[in-house]
């Protein structure tokens, strides 16, 4: 079931096992699933002498579970994890035999201190971005805490147990049989979730920063560097690193990589950051900034923290259509990671709302997978690139209604259709659906800073060359200023902007 290429780069990684790992397999004899799984189990365990596998009878079949000899790790994979999750299987293959997760020292003492009994099991399609991140956060976790365990369960091929439990949206986790969250989460935020957050005490025992910087993504982390390699005291809170950037799944325009992923990069962006002497403090957001003798910086936790100057990084978020069903179905029928959650659709009606770039991306890429795509753009013309709508015109699945107005997403316990209103003629029609796709852009993260700093009618923070905001000492970079274009290494260039905007001020004042 494995090409060459990969074959060859798995048994790299084999290669590196420090135990020998013993695989049970649960699989029924006349399922096709279950054959191609066991094939693949063979196949694998034909590549180490440290990998083992015998038949077992496990909670679902086709499934199989990732062992130490004589104990149970608690880790399972029901399906054949591959695509995105082939990475999971390897580091579960690795962590298992001995070898140590990158992970901070602090946050396995977080996880070996938890008590009680944890069983998680997450949703996944195997085409999702998101998943792997909160499925090899869940491995680590069984790894290094006997009471947790975990099983990644491919959504395509327990089609029934996503319909019972009305799973709409990957990665969707449980937790003792209970809804625990969907959508990207880290490992340091599930372990927050259930374990104890640090004080508030902590932070404000912190002596002030020259910089200090707020938020984790591209802007941020170019700013923390910048900062820091002039060898100034330099903090950045950052509620997840990466930032939008988590939830890009291509990037082609990053200029000397000709291709990497959001996570990859994102990954790599704390990796850098942590390269230097940057007091990092995670999960945690900003509620409220004042000039006093310093800048200071509330924190949601109640904790107040003091720079002499700040840089905002804060960054933007999915724009919502703001209509009656949007909140209510959201993860019941409303997305907004088409790559993600597109799979879940398959075979049935949905909708796009939004005609850029990136509404007629997801549309195209939909209509590849669901029985019908409806696209609905408030504008009399669509706005994305020609060539793209070129490519969706041609698609026999595909309707396209511009010049409309959202006006409801109609539902029950989950979404079965949309409601819009045709703004040359006044006249409302709807459409039943199963599935609704918000694409109509970002929204700045500021609104937590009011009247501190200037900002446009659009919430963006106005910034000079030097990225300096309207209040002295503070400065701002990225998705969340009047850029005029939201890039990635727009932000970056930004974000090493405004860390030399401050250190000029730092020595000027």
């Amino acid at each position: 079931m494995l090409d060459a290429d990969i074959k060859q780069q798995l048994s790299q990684y084999l290669q590196l096992l420090e135990g020998d790992v013993l695989i049970k397999a649960s699989a029924s004899s006349d399922d096709a699933v279950s054959n191609d799984m066991l094939a693949f189990l063979d196949e694998l365990a034909g590549m180490s002498s440290r990998i083992t596998v015998e038949k077992a009878q496990l909670a679902r079949s086709p499934s199989f579970s990732v062992n130490r000899t004589g104990e149970d790790t608690g880790i399972v994979f029901a399906g054949i994890p591959l695509g995105h999750e082939f990475t999971s299987l390897v580091l579960a293959l690795l962590q298992t035999s001995g070898r140590a997760p990158k992970v901070e020292q602090s946050v396995i003492d977080q996880i070996k201190s938890i008590t009680g009994h944890y069983a998680f099991e997450t949703y996944v399609s195997l085409s999702c971005h998101n998943c792997p991140d909160v499925v090899q956060a869940l491995n680590v976790m069984s790894v290094l805490n006997p009471g947790i365990s975990h099983t990644m369960i491919d959504g395509a091929v327990f089609k029934d147990e996503v319909e019972s439990k009305e799973v709409m949206a990957v990665p969707s986790v449980f937790l003792n049989g209970e809804f625990f969250g969907s959508g990207r989460m880290s490992l340091e935020e599930i372990v927050a979730k259930i374990s104890e957050a640090p004080d508030a005490s902590t932070f404000d025992a912190k002596e002030p920063f020259e910089v200090l910087v707020i938020g984790g993504g591209p802007a941020g982390a170019s700013s923390a560097i910048y900062a820091a390699r002039k060898g100034i005291r330099t903090g950045i809170v950052a509620e997840r690193f990466g930032g939008q950037v988590m939830d890009t799944v291509g990037i082609e325009n990053f200029i000397s990589v000709k291709y990497t992923e959001g996570a990859k990069l994102g990954a790599s962006l704390e990796e850098h950051v942590k390269e230097y002497d940057v007091d990092v403090m995670k999960l945690q957001r900003a509620k409220r900034l004042e000039k006093k003798d310093l800048i200071e910086v509330e924190l949601e936790n109640g904790a107040v923290l003091k720079s002499k100057t700040v840089i905002l990084s804060t960054g933007a978020r999915w724009r919502n259509v703001g209509v009656p069903g949007e909140a209510e179905f959201k993860n019941k029928g409303v997305a907004y990671c088409p790559h993600c959650d597109g799979p879940l659709f398959a075979g049935k009606d949905v909708a796009v709302i939004g005609g850029g770039n990136s509404g007629i991306e997801a549309a195209i890429d939909l209509a590849g997978i669901v029985k019908h795509v409806t696209v609905l753009e408030f504008m009399p013309e669509l706005k994305a690139d020609s060539v793209l709508q070129d490519r969706l015109f041609s698609l026999p699945n595909v309707t396209v209604h511009k010049n409309v107005q959202t006006k409801e997403i109609t539902g029950t316990d989950k979404v079965n259709g949309i409601s819009f209103i045709d703004r040359a003629t006044g006249e409302e029609k709807h459409v039943e659906l199963q599935g609704v796709f918000v694409q109509i852009g970002l929204v700045p993260n500021t609104d937590w800073l009011g009247d501190a700093v200037e900002r446009t009618r659009m919430g963006e923070i106005v910034v000079d060359r030097h990225g300096a905001t309207s209040l002295p000492g503070v400065f701002a970079a990225g998705d969340c200023t009047n850029s005029p274009y939201k890039q990635i290494i727009i932000s970056m260039g930004s974000g090493a902007t405004a860390a030399l905007g401050a250190f000029d001020y730092l020595i000027r004042n």
